[in-house]
């Protein structure tokens, strides 16, 4: 039955003000504990959410930087790709992704995706690599990891570095291990909607190589590396802000908390959902899931979403555009039709509202309106 709309609040797809309201007290603690610092850039805070989030990996380092984009662009730079390289990623993906690899002045090479994962298919891997194949860039989308075994792997037999796109997926695991733990590099974002979020921006760059560390480091503060005198170039300014580096501490405390929740709320998604038209997430096996999104299959999507808008329920596509059909992309050459997953997962693939504090009675609202709109499509 239809809910009169009349009588309630938009639902978003994405908030953070009931989370705010919950740890409102904490948030603006560590707003204080910086501002009394004495330090406000490249801090006591930045120094200890960088020995925290690499612990929370098993990494020996980790580097905070200014965004999710920039962590990509430093990562791959320090594992030595530029002019000329290619980088081997998938299309299905943000934007940031491919922006980084022309950063540097690599190209993309796209490979398609597993049509019930929707990750990177790993088995057009090896066809992909050609003599100017540098490194692979696997996208842990959605909330779950890509199968990095193979990519590993394929990586190994033809001398190319590996990093990890991990924005969407802090703290899911592979066969035990958490994403992040296993390429040369991995690239982290702190974005406000991420599964750990910031209130503002935020990226971080994890490696078990000192030499990539020095290098991220030197990257990130304009090449130095004693003060005002430059190392080494490229290099800019792509500094982790002191104030969201001790938000980010407190909330890695509660990320399993935060993860719990998202697993709630899925499994809420799939037991109403059963049975419906929809196509519902897959978990990959030996994956575990953190629902960064909860990403979803109809044929009749622009539909579906315009009559659920007019029912005040807010939907997103992620992603409406491969990377490759892009008109910004069009220098790559890629044609349409020649990732025929990607490309017909783009006309269909939408996401219900998720984060760790959506209230119950929001998402049975949700689940109504749907079901709904699904029997009169």
């Amino acid at each position: 039955m239809s809910v009169d709309v009349n009588q309630h609040d938009p639902v978003r797809v994405w908030d953070y003000l009931p989370e705010y309201e919950a740890e409102r007290a904490d948030l603006l603690q560590a707003v204080q504990t910086v501002f009394a610092s004495g330090q406000l850039v490249l801090g006591p805070s930045v120094a200890a959410f960088e020995r925290e989030f690499a612990a929370f990996h098993g990494r020996r380092h980790a580097i905070g930087v200014d965004n999710g984009t920039n962590a990509l662009v430093l990562a791959l730079r320090a594992v030595g790709v530029g002019p000329g390289d290619e980088v081997v990623t998938v299309s299905n993906t943000a934007a940031p992704t491919v922006v980084a690899i022309e950063a540097v002045g690599a190209r993309a090479v796209f490979v398609d995706v597993d049509p019930d994962t929707y990750l990177m298919d790993v088995t057009q891997l090896s066809g992909a690599v050609t003599p100017q194949t540098r490194c692979v860039l696997p996208v842990h989308l959605y909330g779950q990891a890509v199968a990095m075994e193979p990519v590993m792997a394929v990586a190994a037999d033809h001398g190319l570095s590996v990093v990890e796109d991990c924005a969407q997926a802090h703290g899911a695991t592979r066969n035990g291990s958490v994403v992040g733990s296993l390429g040369d590099a991995a690239a982290f974002s702190f974005y406000p909607t991420k599964v750990l979020g910031a209130y503002g921006d935020g990226g971080a760059v994890l490696t078990d190589d000192a030499a990539v560390d020095a290098s991220v480091r030197r990257q990130r503060y304009y090449g130095m590396e004693d003060r005002y005198y430059v190392v080494s170039t490229p290099g800019g300014n792509s500094r982790l802000d002191e104030v969201q580096a001790e938000i980010l501490r407190r909330k890695l405390g509660r990320i399993d908390q935060y993860i719990a929740g998202r697993r709630e709320i899925a499994d809420r998604y799939d037991r109403a959902l059963a049975g419906s038209a929809l196509t519902l997430p897959v978990t990959a096996p030996g994956n575990t899931h953190v629902y960064y999104l909860y990403v979803v299959r109809h044929p009749a999507r622009e539909e579906i979403l315009a009559r659920l808008a007019e029912r005040g329920i807010e939907l997103n596509v992620s992603y409406r555009w491969p990377v490759h059909t892009m008109s910004g992309f069009a220098h790559l050459g890629v044609p349409a039709g020649s990732l025929p997953v990607t490309e017909r997962l783009a006309d269909e693939i939408f996401s219900l509202p998720m984060y760790p504090s959506l209230p119950v009675d929001r998402q049975r609202r949700v689940v109504d309106e749907l079901t709904d709109v699904l029997d009169r499509v």
